[in-house]
């Protein structure tokens, strides 16, 4: 009997010390007990990436997953588009702005293992120049590269294990600007050579999260790098980024536990996540525009009356009112106010049924014509639901006689339709990439990228030569001027209807914090936690 007591008692003592122990690896809050703290971010989102090679894309899906994985030679700051030193820790610019000097970052391995240094940032940068050499249009295997570059790049040349040297036939006052956008991250280059034409769903980078698995238009999963060069970071062992098309199912996965950080927030659904104590709201500072694409090369649409007839029959401030509950202003041009160089002398095309009839009228179709309108078939930041506004601009259209049919599809095909010139008129938009008026005149609307990411096959030659003009210009005020004249022109010729440029919105739970969302749509995660 005695034996026994002192079994329970043994027992008794044990549980109380496992109790101690559990309670040492659990965190407190208000006195209380909570489980261990999170080690898993889920972020839903409402499409899937194109590709995990963000040299071979031009969409944001894609680039919201490799600014993780891969780095570029320098960042852009917290939520903004000032620059700082990323793989490259110093630079140096001859005085004829030619020659472009990096001292690397030492010390830095790949994911497979693999050395970062100079010889790999000039294998990179040689796929891109010879990858595209020869190509044109949708051909073309590195469209990003195209836009921001062309041929300007003469040579790129290791002088050092940690030092590269750039050499441009021309200067080019957004160089720098260019090297901190997402598609020129530096990948491996002995990965590159092992996977080939299937690096794109094998990713190796020297980010501070690696690739572990793609589900296609599921899940896409991301693991700390243990080996990563800054020390303290990442915060979170463990991302998953899931695919949830609809907004407000993926608001129920956020209220439910499912995911942690959405973006593509309704704005109908703003005061609902405020009332939530366990949900936090985060605007993304604006930096975007949506538009309308008009492919000038086809039926009507290649007569310019025709398409100011169509900028006519919008009513943006109806959409507006209809769709963003009033988290977004009208757009006159193709980039928003914020940019350096905005043109706000250029008067709009006023909603106005009747001049958009006599405007058809005067280009030979006074009963109007039929036209097929594709519809975003994902939410994006700057357009939260592509088939009902498409909708809404089909019901003004039909008022003056334009018989038109919405039309959509998945979206990586929705893509590469448009990049062949496909569609006749279009939804789509654009979020900056560094925050400079070159990335969205020149890079959408210029003739040298018809096929990249000028959809409206649209060229003009006196706007091609201010915009080149501008690249090479050092004098900020000059450069502004001849981006103000640019607009003028893209106004008159009227390719594009611009819809508006949108606050964007995420929402989370109300504990994870150091998420500062990024005004040009790619974040980087490796600062982000969850609170005690």
């Amino acid at each position: 009997m005695k034996r026994k007591k002192h079994v329970v008692l043994f027992i008794a003592l044990m549980l109380v010390f496992s109790s101690f122990l559990a309670a040492c690896g659990k965190k407190e809050s208000g006195g209380g007990q909570e489980e261990e703290k999170p080690t898993e971010l889920v972020f839903g989102r409402g499409g899937d990436s194109t590709s995990l090679d963000p040299a071979e894309t031009t969409e944001g899906e894609a680039f919201k997953v490799t600014e993780n994985i891969y780095e570029k030679l320098i960042n852009f700051k917290e939520q903004s588009t000032e620059l700082e030193p990323g793989l490259a820790t110093d630079w140096e610019v001859s005085d004829d702005g030619l020659t472009y000097t990096f001292q690397l970052r030492q010390g830095v391995k790949f994911h497979d293992g693999t050395d970062f240094n100079a010889e790999a940032v000039v294998f990179n940068f040689n796929r891109w120049i010879e990858g595209n050499q020869g190509k044109s249009g949708d051909e073309i295997p590195f469209p990003y590269f195209q836009s921001q570059f062309g041929d300007n790049i003469e040579s790129v040349t290791a002088t050092g294990e940690y030092e590269v040297q750039f050499k441009l036939k021309r200067p080019q006052a957004v160089f720098l600007k260019n090297l901190a956008m997402s598609p020129f991250a530096i990948a491996s280059p002995a990965a590159i050579q092992k996977y080939g034409d299937k690096f794109n769903e094998n990713p190796v980078g020297t980010g501070p999260y690696k690739f572990v698995e793609w589900k296609r238009n599921d899940r896409i999963v991301l693991e700390k790098f243990d080996d990563y060069w800054d020390s303290g970071y990442p915060k979170i062992d463990r991302i998953i980024f899931r695919c949830i098309p609809d907004n407000s199912a993926r608001l129920n996965a956020l209220k439910t536990g499912e995911v942690d950080l959405i973006d593509g927030v309704n704005y109908t659904d703003v005061k609902q996540i405020e009332s939530d104590s366990n949900l936090q709201l985060i605007p993304r500072p604006s930096l975007n525009v949506a538009y309308v694409g008009l492919t000038v090369t086809r039926g009507p649409l290649k007569n310019q009356k025709v398409r100011q007839a169509l900028n006519h029959a919008v009513d943006k401030e109806a959409i507006i009112q209809s769709f963003y509950e009033g988290y977004a202003e009208p757009a006159k041009n193709p980039m928003p106010p914020v940019v350096a160089g905005y043109n706000d002398e250029i008067q709009d095309y006023e909603f106005d049924l009747e001049k958009a009839k006599q405007l058809l009228a005067e280009a030979g179709y006074p009963n109007g014509f039929e036209i097929k309108l594709w519809a975003m078939p994902v939410p994006r930041p700057y357009m939260p639901d592509g088939r009902k506004v498409a909708e809404a601009i089909k019901s003004n259209w039909e008022k003056i006689g334009v018989k038109t049919e919405i039309v959509s599809m998945e979206w990586g095909t929705y893509l590469e339709k448009l990049a062949a010139g496909e569609a006749d008129a279009f939804m789509l938009g654009w979020t900056g990439d560094n925050g400079d008026a070159d990335n969205f005149l020149y890079v959408l609307l210029d003739k040298d990228n018809v096929g990249t990411n000028n959809y409206t096959y649209y060229s003009n030659d006196e706007l091609h030569e201010i915009l080149i003009q501008a690249q090479t210009e050092s004098d900020e005020n000059k450069r502004n001027e001849l981006y103000k004249k640019a607009q003028e022109i893209i106004k008159e010729d009227a390719p594009w209807i611009p819809l508006v440029h949108s606050e964007p919105l995420l929402a989370a739970r109300k504990d994870l914090v150091n998420f500062k969302p990024h005004p040009t749509g790619s974040d980087r995660l490796h600062m982000v936690e969850f609170s005690k």
